[in-house]
This record gives structure tokens, C-alpha cells and sequence, in this order.
């Protein structure tokens, strides 16, 4: 079997099967032995291929395969991505599939979405065919992210939402977003969660794919943590009997209607939970307390927040720097 050598320093391996060529990659050149056996899996498989399969079936069997220990939000999303999949590249037969015509696909998907929304769309083609073509090799050229920097409300922004909500059915679930609590969360809440001013989160209100709410347990083992909060907002949920009754989404339309009023720039109720890691880091809360109490299973928001501090102590220097040089030039 001839082992040839690449200009890129790899070593390849080809054979003519059934009328097709089929062939082997080594990082480093093997032995006759470690070829044969490398190749001889290859042909096994290929000879073992569902021809019936097509991507979409496949995409299907690999759904509910997880449906069990994903959740309902997460199955939902890779609906959504499937039905944003080409009928050409669902129709095709998975183990047909090439990198090239996974490189199209994206390409097409690049023309009219944000570059996040195209790599969760090649994570999921991707997933799928290592599940069922592990051979496949993809060296998918994706579009370059985008500098993103979210912004974090200020003290002041927060402060007049909280005395236009006040007295309304959104007030609790904007005060309790504010002590790091997600959507979900505060939505599954009912008052037997209350215990004294400590709140134990230990689940979630969630939409599965066929748009009915759910509530389930919290989506990791960090989320599942115990907050306190005022005495008196405690007292107050527990006059009323429940902590919000209404539709998740109506929280954000008025988040949405308060902020357009007062002049705020727009920002959901989950970059409350940024203020609540932006405002504890500011206290001198140390950053393993902070995750703990937000229910976050990496550092990656504290990374948002130092890079937010680090964005002000710029603009305040920017400043500076030009308020020199207008008394240098002017005074």
C-alpha cells in the first residue's frame, strides 16, 4: 500500500472501493500495518452506511437521542437551526456529505446572519456528522466574530427603573433580576422556594419546541444556590401569594416600554444579572462568591466585567487627556 507525503508534511493513504476513492490522512508517516488497519476501518464503515440516511434523519435521530438530558431551550434551538438548513443539505445523504459542502452551506448562511448565529449552526452540522461520520475531517472557514460589548446598566439607569415598576406586577421580578436571578428562574418561583428572606433556585420556567412552558430543574449544578434578599420584599411576595403570575415575555416588553420612556438605552432583564456581577466586583466581593451567587458555572462574566471597568478608566483618560490639552491650548 503506497503511503505518499504531502506538502504539508502529512502522509496519505488512498484506495478505490466500490468506484470511489477513499483515503487516509497521518499527521506523521505510519507503517504499512498502521495503514492497512487505518484504511481497512475506513472501508468498514463505508461499507456499513445507512443509504436511506439522509442529514435530516440523521439531525432527528441525534435530537432525540439527547432529549433526555438536554434542555427543552436548548432541543428548541437545534429545531430552529434545522429548519434554517437547505432542502439540498437535508436531503443529502449523510455519509455523502463533504467538507466542501459544508463550507457552502455555511457560506450561504454567512449572507443575511450575525457570524454567532453561523457558528451555532456549524456546531450543530458539525455534532451531527461527527456523530455519525467520525472519519470526516471539517476545516470549515467561519466569518470572523464581532467585538461585541454589552452594555451594562448604571446604578442611575436601575434606580429609575425600579421606581417606574414600582407598585406594578414587574416590580418583584426586577428587584429579584437585580440580585442575580435569570428570567427563567424567577418565573418558576412559587412561595414555598421563600424561606425567610433566603430564596432557594432550584428551577426554571422554560419554552420547548412546541412553544408550551415548562418548568424544569435549573440547567446545571451551579444554577441550583440560595440568595437573600430584603425582609421586606420577602414579606411583600408573601403578602401578595406568589412572586409573578404573568407571561415570561411580558416582563421584557415592559422592561422594553419603561426604558424607551425614561430615555434608557434598551437592554434586557438578563443584563440585570450583569449589573448584580458588576455592582458585587465594585463592593469587593471576591469573584468565587459572585459566580456562586449568580448561579454561573464559568468566569466568563467577570471577563465582561473587568473589560467594562477597563472600557470606563479608558473613556475617563480619553477625557482627561482632551480637557489638557483644551486648557494647553485655549486658556
Amino acid at each position: 500500500m503506497k503511503i505518499e507525503k504531502l506538502p504539508s508534511g502529512s502522509y496519505r493513504v488512498r484506495k478505490m472501493y466500490k468506484g470511489k476513492v477513499y483515503s487516509v490522512t497521518f499527521d506523521s508517516k505510519p507503517t504499512q500495518k498502521e495503514a492497512m488497519l487505518a484504511m481497512a476501518d475506513l472501508l468498514e464503515n463505508a461499507s456499513d452506511k445507512h443509504t436511506a440516511m439522509t442529514f435530516e434523519r440523521a439531525a432527528e435521530d441525534y435530537i432525540e437521542s439527547k432529549r433526555n438530558v438536554l434542555s427543552p431551550s436548548t432541543i428548541k434551538g437545534y429545531k430552529t437551526i434545522l429548519r434554517q438548513i437547505t432542502d439540498a443539505f437535508l436531503s443529502q445523504n449523510i455519509h455523502d456529505i463533504t467538507a466542501l459542502d459544508v463550507q457552502e452551506e455555511i457560506n450561504r448562511m454567512a449572507k443575511n446572519h450575525s457570524p454567532k448565529t453561523v457558528r451555532n449552526h456549524h456546531g450543530f452540522i458539525s455534532a451531527i456528522l461527527g456523530t455519525f461520520c467520525p472519519h470526516l475531517r471539517l476545516s470549515t472557514t467561519l466569518p470572523q466574530k464581532l467585538k461585541n460589548e454589552p452594555y451594562i446598566p448604571s446604578d442611575e439607569d436601575v434606580k429609575l427603573i425600579l421606581q417606574h415598576s414600582k407598585g406594578t406586577e414587574y416590580e418583584i421580578p426586577i428587584i429579584l433580576a437585580c440580585y442575580g436571578m435569570r428570567r427563567s428562574e424567577i418565573c418558576a418561583l412559587t412561595i414555598d422556594d421563600i424561606d425567610g428572606d433566603v430564596i432557594r433556585i432550584n428551577k426554571a420556567k422554560v419554552q420547548d419546541e412546541n412553544k408550551n412552558w415548562l418548568v424544569k430543574t435549573t440547567k446545571t449544578t451551579a444554577s441550583t444556590r440560595e440568595i437573600i434578599i430584603p425582609e421586606d420584599i420577602a414579606e411583600k411576595i408573601r403578602d401578595q401569594g406568589y412572586v409573578y403570575k404573568g407571561h415570561p415575555n411580558r416582563i421584557t416588553c415592559f422592561l422594553f416600554d419603561t426604558q424607551d420612556k425614561l430615555g434608557i438605552p434598551r437592554f434586557s432583564i438578563h443584563k440585570l444579572r450583569h449589573y448584580f456581577a458588576s455592582r458585587m466586583s465594585s463592593l469587593g466581593v471576591p469573584d468565587a462568591d459572585i459566580l456562586r451567587l449568580g448561579g454561573w458555572e464559568t468566569d466568563h462574566i467577570m471577563k465582561t466585567v473587568y473589560r467594562h471597568s477597563m472600557l470606563d478608566k479608558e473613556e475617563r483618560a480619553k477625557r482627561d487627556a482632551a480637557e489638557k490639552l483644551q486648557r494647553t491650548l485655549f486658556s
